[in-house]
């Protein structure tokens, strides 16, 4: 019988963090809080942020769930400013991209919405607005991505000349 593909509890995580020995796990465990902190309460503001957009402006059954589209594709023209800034203009403290990047924007945007809004959509025979929705989100999202990026370092670049 060959080896099994998946590793054993002990093993470490990373080839370079030995995780018997007390004080590389002590290491590990205090590089790693103040990020899942940062994490946790940048995606409890965009979770709430997102939810407060859901409650003002609410998508009937059965129709094209436009709040939920704005919401991905206006976080990832966001994401694509910040990235250029934190990566081109800021050097931002380390807790800036998680708790920002992942956090917020990451509570805010959402697959698992889009995900149900399709499903429901394809269950109340609606699989042409379901499938229109499923290719808007992710081309409008990709073209914001880069549309604010690219917008972006231009106008870094035009600022700094």
């Amino acid at each position: 019988m060959g080896q099994s593909q998946f590793p054993v509890l002990n093993d470490p995580i990373d080839p370079d963090v030995d995780l018997r020995v007390p004080a590389q796990r002590r290491a590990l465990r205090r590089g790693q809080w103040p990020v899942l902190a940062a994490v946790a309460v940048g995606g409890a503001i965009g979770a709430c942020a997102r939810y407060g957009a859901a409650l003002l402006w609410p998508t009937a059954p059965g129709t094209f769930p436009w709040t939920t589209f704005w919401v991905n594709v206006i976080g990832c023209g966001v994401i694509g400013v910040f990235m250029v800034i934190i990566t081109d203009v800021w050097a931002a403290h380390r807790l800036v991209r998680p708790f920002f990047g992942t956090g917020v924007l990451g509570g805010f945007t959402t697959f698992s919405t889009y995900a149900v809004d399709i499903q429901r959509l394809v269950e109340d025979g609606r699989a042409t607005t379901g499938l229109l929705y499923l290719a808007a989100t992710m081309l409008a999202a990709l073209a914001a991505v880069w549309a604010a990026a690219n917008l972006t370092r231009r106008a870094i670049e035009w600022r700094q000349s």
